[in-house]
């Protein structure tokens, strides 16, 4: 019987010791593979001090009351703002006028960051100072427009695509040390209910081309501002627009993620949801709210910091007075504020004319906007801000710069 009892428990021994050594093999192959465990099919990730870098600086664009002054209007498209106040376009013109804009004391209260054209990154004013340096006085952060302008794609009805991923990460390093941190990259669709635009291709290769232009910046420490504009041009209803809006963006954000792109790290400068500027139904400015907040929070990720409309053609009372509309709906997962051109400078321009002695007045007015702008970030703008010529309409049929 002892013998019977002796052969048990020297069977139930080896069955523990063979599955512990099984266990040992078993967690052995866990460790030797513990270099396995992240997912091989997807982008690299960007260095961890480069992702802290990135994320603290689109943070600190649309910090709390702030918003971004873009003036990276080109050579041509200056000509045009100029020629409207009878000033020549020559480059002392230039350096004048955006002097103005830089030099204005108190601006980064209002302010965050300011998109510059490439001349502008390494120009400096009369008395020698860089401009970069201006915008430094006011803790306001220097950008930079990376892209080239529109091409037609081929195979489609004039739709247009962006150039300028050539070169863009020798350019990208460059534009670092002359102490840009974030850069703006745009494209275009137009909204055509008779011919189905904008169409598939144009969406997708409007949303490959924002995402590489992306992962090439970040690549380099600059934030990257992902600007898919949807025109105002055409009689598209609000409700159009609204679905064309939520197509268009939610295929930009695929494209982010596949081109492994850090959300926490970059910036996007939509159209508002409007209708078409030669709509006949009437909409108002809740309108404009509701469907631009209901279309972000349809289509984009709260990981991302913030989002910065552009003006899109829009009176500079409209804009503030839109973006006051859509922030009252709040709160939102991301910072909702602006990044204008046109809509911070018209009257600033009609104001200077070029004059020196108009310089004071048109800072003035330059505030005078910029603090419009930020009181709408909290939805407590009231209107008013500007005078009468701030409700004069800013719209340019296919417009570029």
């Amino acid at each position: 019987m002892r013998t019977k009892y002796s052969l048990i428990y020297i069977c139930i021994f080896l069955l523990i010791e063979k599955k512990k050594k099984n266990s040992k093999n078993k967690y052995r192959h866990i460790l030797n593979n513990a270099h396995c465990t992240e997912y091989m099919n997807a982008p690299k990730k960007l260095p961890a001090d480069v992702a802290e870098e990135l994320a603290t600086t689109a943070q600190k664009l649309v910090q709390a009351g702030k918003g971004i002054l873009a003036a990276d209007e080109s050579t041509q498209t200056i000509k045009k703002r100029f020629d409207n106040i009878k000033l020549e376009n020559t480059i002392e013109n230039r350096a004048s006028y955006r002097d103005l804009l830089f030099g204005t004391k108190g601006l980064g209260k209002f302010i965050s960051g300011a998109i510059l054209f490439e001349e502008t990154l390494f120009q400096k004013n009369e008395a020698g100072v860089p401009m970069v340096n201006l915008l430094h006085n006011e803790n306001i952060i220097p950008g930079i427009k990376v892209d080239k302008g529109l091409v037609n794609i081929p195979c489609t009805d004039e739709e247009k695509s962006t150039q300028g991923l050539d070169g863009l990460a020798e350019r990208c390093k460059e534009y670092y040390k002359a102490g840009a941190r974030f850069a703006k990259w745009r494209t275009v669709l137009v909204i055509d209910t008779a011919k189905g635009k904008p169409t598939d291709l144009s969406i997708h290769e409007t949303a490959w081309g924002l995402a590489r232009y992306a992962s090439i910046c970040q690549q380099n420490r600059l934030v990257p501002i992902v600007e898919p504009e949807i025109l105002a041009d055409g009689p598209h209803s609000i409700e159009v627009c609204a679905v064309v809006t939520q197509k268009v963006l939610s295929c930009v954000f695929k494209a982010l993620q596949e081109n492994g792109v850090l959300l926490e790290g970059a910036l996007l400068k939509p159209n508002m949801v409007t209708a078409g500027y030669e709509c006949t139904a009437k909409t108002t400015t809740q309108d404009v709210g509701f469907l631009t907040v209901r279309t972000l929070r349809r289509t984009v990720p709260p990981a991302l910091p913030g989002v910065v409309f552009l003006s899109g053609g829009q009176s500079e009372e409209e804009a503030s007075v839109n973006l006051n509309s859509i922030n009252a709906l709040g709160p939102h997962p991301w910072a909702l504020t602006f990044s204008y051109g046109r809509a911070l400078q018209a009257s600033v321009l009609n104001t200077w004319q070029g004059k020196k002695e108009n310089v004071a007045k048109a800072r003035e007015v330059l505030l005078q906007r910029a603090e419009a702008n930020s009181l709408a970030t909290y939805g407590k703008y009231k209107g008013g801000a500007g005078g009468e010529n701030a409700g004069a309409s800013l719209y340019e049929k296919k417009y570029v710069y």
